[in-house]
């Protein structure tokens, strides 16, 4: 009975431990603002965001009215960095082509 018992412990704290770790990640991609889902239809779309130091700085490239923004975030503050058209970005591009 105790092995019965002991192997019914793991395999519950094995379920349980799924189950936790599976409602943080679809937390984490349900977020608001962080999922890629329907950006297509929104006014502002990030574009891609790269984080920046151990403090949880980021730097995002953003998408709004037909430019995109270079903002750097932080706790409390966010700057912007540089502005261009969305295809202006084509020249910083390398595809390969010499």
């Amino acid at each position: 009975m105790t092995w019965t018992y002991l192997l019914n412990v793991v395999v519950m704290l094995a379920l349980v431990a799924g189950m936790a770790v599976g409602t943080l990640w679809l937390l984490r991609k349900m977020q608001p603002g962080m999922s890629t889902l329907g950006q297509k239809d929104r006014l502002v779309r990030i574009v891609d965001a790269v984080p920046v130091g151990m403090t949880g700085g980021r730097i995002a490239v953003v998408e709004f009215e037909g430019k995109r923004i270079l903002v750097g975030v932080s706790r409390g503050r966010m700057d912007v960095l540089g502005e261009a058209p969305i295809d202006g970005f084509a020249q910083y591009i390398d595809d390969g082509d010499a």
